[in-house]
């Protein structure tokens, strides 16, 4: 489990995080919704301990992530925004490095390697060199690279973005296979279809704040509209209103 108790983060005069909880159980996908600039990226940071919260705290299956980093990483799978790979190595080499520095051993890497290359359709790009990769390319190198080490829990930032619709389906099978076995998904999106199909949860943050949560049907009802794009622009606009 994955719990938010209390967090605000400030950069200077700008509040970006304001008095933020949640819970992240396992079994469950959760999708984080908000206009950028909102603090999704920020929040996500501060989970995988990028960055240090102003105020509040994370904890990883009990694990503080502030004093006890090392421990509540090797629980987590990441894949940030802006994912860069190492031009220098190819596709399989960039998921077996990440592998390697999570501490895998050389059998398990391989294994969880080829398994994904897979699953992700990355058998053209196995063996290139990711210099000169396309956007979709980086980001199931990227992807696989996040979760090669089989994680208690993922974070993906934008996980389909420029991916086709072949590989799109691969990446929605994977999240729900992930499910299956117990683990938990923490990921954003500005693709509604894909938010509503997935997810158990859904959270909306606005402002810094945290302005809605539940189940979709739930959303739907408290802001009062028939599809969660609709839902979704009423709560930001209304919490963007209040705060101006």
């Amino acid at each position: 489990m994955i719990e938010i108790e209390q967090i605000s983060k400030s950069f200077g005069k700008v509040q970006a995080l304001n008095n933020v909880s949640m819970t992240i159980g396992n079994g469950e996908i959760v999708g984080l919704l908000g206009l950028n600039g909102a603090g999704k990226t920020t929040l996500m940071r501060i989970i995988y301990g990028l960055l240090a919260p102003t105020v509040g705290t994370v904890k990883v299956d009990g694990l503080n992530v502030a004093t006890q980093a090392e421990q509540a990483r090797l629980q987590l799978g990441v894949l940030p925004d802006g994912a860069g790979l190492y031009k220098r190595l190819t596709a399989r080499e960039n998921i077996a490095y990440f592998a390697r520095l999570q501490g895998m051993n050389e059998a398990a890497i391989t294994d969880s390697t080829d398994q994904l290359i897979d699953i992700l359709r990355m058998d053209n790009i196995a063996e290139r060199y990711s210099d000169g990769f396309s956007l979709g390319e980086r980001m199931k190198t990227a992807l696989a690279r996040a979760i090669v080490h089989k994680p208690q829990h993922v974070l993906l930032d934008e996980p389909t973005n420029g991916l086709d619709v072949i590989t799109t389906r691969a990446v929605r099978a994977l999240l729900r296979q992930l499910k299956s076995e117990g683990r938990s998904v923490l990921f954003s999106s500005h693709l509604m279809y894909e938010v509503e199909n997935l997810c158990d949860r859904v959270l909306i943050i606005s402002g810094g704040q945290l302005v809605a949560g539940g189940r979709v049907e739930d959303v739907l009802h408290s802001a009062g509209c028939n599809s969660l794009e609709e839902a979704f622009v009423a709560l930001s606009q209304a919490e963007v209103s209040h705060v101006v």
